[in-house]
């Protein structure tokens, strides 16, 4: 159990870092620059621009996964009940969300051709931070289980 704390623990500082790395670099079309997108740089885009979007992907991309990992860090530490596991657990397929969302993006502006965009190491390091969120959770479930 120790090692899923620390594991845990990790994606307290993992999860900011992820948000702030470049998911993306986007352009309108092949002769202009790309510019880079991050979780955080889109949600500023987005709360100019669009606010109800912008607070669903906040949840998401933000709240969510960072509300579930202190969740899980206080039921390792006996500080909350395991009976919430359930609903830790439900925060962190909202999360994925985000991901699908970002990778529909770049399907959808790929498929029209207009743009440019190009996969950057943040969106990887966004998606192993919620994989390894998800895969946490579902490791502590079984070892509450075999311990109790």
């Amino acid at each position: 159990m120790s090692v899923l704390r620390y594991a845990n623990l990790a994606l307290l500082i993992a999860f900011p870092l992820a948000w702030f790395a470049p998911l993306m670099r986007a352009g309108l079309l092949p002769l202009f620059g790309l510019s880079e997108i991050s979780v955080i740089s889109g949600l500023q885009s987005l709360w100019s621009s669009d606010v109800f979007l912008a607070l669903i992907v906040t949840v998401f991309a933000l709240f969510a996964p960072y509300l579930k990992t202190i969740g899980l860090a206080l039921v390792h530490f006996g500080l909350l009940k395991d009976k919430v596991l359930p609903v830790l657990s439900y925060m962190g397929k909202l999360a994925m969300a985000d991901v699908f969302l970002m990778a529909l993006y770049v399907v959808i502006i790929k498929g029209i051709g207009i743009g440019r965009v190009e996969i950057a190491w943040g969106l990887y390091a966004f998606t192993a931070c919620i994989l390894a969120s998800i895969a946490i959770s579902i490791l502590t479930t079984r070892e509450l289980k075999r311990a109790g």
